[in-house]
């Protein structure tokens, strides 16, 4: 891929995988559209910041949870409408009572074991919980009849590769992707940045939660 002009390497680092991540959960996996409601878990993360953008560009009610004071700030400025502080309040309980009891139509939680459940309780009746990540650690085994109880509920577990699977696709997403860094309609953050000696205390900040937008490494 050649990088657009205005999009300098160092943006062009952060916003890849990411940015692609953030592009095919809201266009392919579940295409966001006005008036759909979604919840962005560890919304001031790399992939939370870029997805709170485009799902708000696409015109749906974003509903992020974060940590902390700060990491709300930064998620309400990406577009969410809502932020919840899961270290204070029960999240799940939360969305429904944002919602009018209704829950939202998609939940995107790359988290995992800790959320899962509540991510389950937080759709609306055939609502789907995107489970793209497991930073908390993976999801026990899970019987299908949940699915049922709850509404019907859809469950994937995509991962980037099947959605860059050919070269057009990847040219596809990662052109409309890298033309909204460019135009100014996307912003990338990089939150921190590392020699690359230092790795191991990126990783750290990563592990702790202390980390927002994208960490970069700098060889």
């Amino acid at each position: 891929m050649t990088l657009p002009n205005g999009v300098d390497t160092r943006t062009g680092a952060a916003v890849m995988l990411q940015g692609l991540t953030a592009h095919y959960l809201a266009t392919s996996t579940y295409p966001l559209k006005e008036g759909d409601a979604c919840l962005v878990h560890a919304g001031a993360g790399g992939v939370g910041l870029l997805l709170c953008q485009i799902a708000a560009r696409r015109g749906a009610r974003v509903i992020a949870t974060v940590s902390t004071a700060e990491k709300e700030r930064l998620a309400r400025e990406a577009g969410a409408h809502d932020v919840i502080r899961y270290t204070e309040v029960d999240f799940a309980p939360e969305v429904k009572r944002l919602t009018g009891g209704r829950g939202v139509q998609v939940v995107y939680d790359s988290v995992g074991k800790t959320t899962f459940d509540g991510s389950l309780d937080s759709l609306a009746r055939r609502g789907m919980l995107v489970l793209f990540g497991q930073s908390s650690g993976p999801v026990p085994p899970v019987d299908p009849q949940v699915l049922n109880r709850k509404g019907s509920l859809y469950l994937t577990r995509p991962t980037l590769g099947h959605y860059v699977a050919t070269r057009e696709e990847l040219e596809a997403r990662a052109a409309e992707l890298l033309g909204w860094v460019a135009d100014g309609s996307l912003t990338v953050r990089v939150g921190a940045t590392y020699p690359l000696g230092e790795a191991a205390e990126a990783h750290r900040a990563l592990e702790g939660r202390k980390t927002t937008g994208k960490v970069l490494l700098v060889p």
